[in-house]
């Protein structure tokens, strides 16, 4: 892949050009170092990833990342000298379309210290930039509606996902009533502070879903490891490892699928902002268990990947801005409601 490297610490850069030029897959695009500079350059010569140090003078990386997925689209991922005491900037990264984040390699005297994490996660880049087909989701038979304790919300985001996901949750009521149950896509080192952040800009209590957590009051869970967050029949969550091979972890289309399946009463599938098409095969499944399901528009998205992916295929029952998400939520769960209390 060609990478660009975005960083005003001259160390650093050297650092990131050594361990680039240590794989043969990849070769360094340009170089940049102040984040107006790479917004202009990315315009010039979009390359397949941005290396994307935080912070820097003039732009920093936030704002950096903004442009850049506006005007240029393409694969961020945040690298800075700590990415533990720089989480909030880093969501903030992430809700405007960086896709990850790792710690600065450490240029050593005849070596680089860090070089395989970053290896890592531009491995695991490229095959999210490669993969066209999802895994394949079976959901089998659409469990039966029945009336149970609590509605279920399930949603799916990836690229811009933070941002979009503090937006949704801080418009729904604290009485809507349902379990939420979210996936973004995130490595697990930083779903911690993601539920930090959510909570904080959502100002509703996110909790990351534990092995066996019972689904039915009004809590609002967050998949919190690289494993695929599902719900089992008995209405508990559990995580699994397959598919193993699949670059979304932990995937939408798993636990859309799994709800399709499992769950017995009133659900909600929704599917925002993200790149590829993760969540679509899942979204459709839900739909066709009878139940409401939203994607977001590509307006409002900063990827038009995922959602446009559930769109084409008929998927998503209404495709909707971002600040509509959230009242469609509702409306769907009442209208659902006052339904099921009319027939009982």
């Amino acid at each position: 892949m060609r990478i660009a490297i975005v960083n005003d610490m001259r160390t650093a850069v050297e650092a990131l050009r050594r361990v680039i030029a240590s794989s043969p897959e990849h070769e360094v695009a340009w170089l940049a170092f102040d984040g107006a500079d790479a917004a202009e350059r990315c315009r010039e010569d979009t390359p397949d990833v941005v290396l994307m140090d935080l912070i820097m003078p003039n732009v920093d990386g936030v704002e950096a990342t903004r442009r850049i997925m506006r005007d240029s689209p393409c694969a961020v991922l945040v690298v800075t000298a700590s990415v533990d005491q720089n989480a909030s900037l880093v969501f903030d990264a992430m809700g405007h379309g960086a896709l990850d984040a790792v710690n600065t390699p450490v240029l050593l005297r005849s070596d680089v210290q860090g070089g395989g994490e970053l290896l890592a996660k531009l491995e695991r880049i490229g095959k999210l930039l490669d993969r066209r087909t999802g895994p394949g989701v079976v959901a089998g038979a659409p469990a039966p509606h029945e009336p149970g304790p609590a509605a279920l919300l399930a949603i799916g985001a990836s690229t811009g996902g933070p941002r979009a996901l503090a937006t949704v949750l801080r418009a729904l009521p604290a009485d809507l009533g349902a379990t939420t149950i979210v996936i973004q896509h995130v490595d697990a080192q930083f779903s911690a502070g993601l539920r930090d952040w959510l909570t904080h800009e959502s100002g509703k209590t996110v909790r990351l879903a534990a092995e066996g957590a019972a689904v039915g009051g009004p809590e609002v869970f967050l998949a919190g490891t690289n494993d695929h967050l599902v719900l089992r029949p008995d209405h508990s969550l559990a995580y699994v490892r397959e598919p193993a091979d699949y670059p979304y972890r932990p995937s939408v289309d798993i636990l859309f699928g799994s709800v399709a399946a499992h769950w017995r009463g009133t659900a909600v599938g929704v599917l925002l902002t993200g790149m590829g098409r993760d969540g679509a095969e899942g979204l459709l499944a839900m739909r066709r268990a009878g139940w409401t399901t939203i994607a977001q528009d590509r307006d409002t998205s900063v990827v038009y990947g995922m959602p446009k992916a559930a769109a084409e295929i008929g998927a998503a029952l209404r495709v909707l801005p971002l600040d509509a998400v959230a009242p469609a939520i509702v409306g769907a769960l009442h209208a659902a409601t006052g339904m099921r209390r009319t027939s009982a």
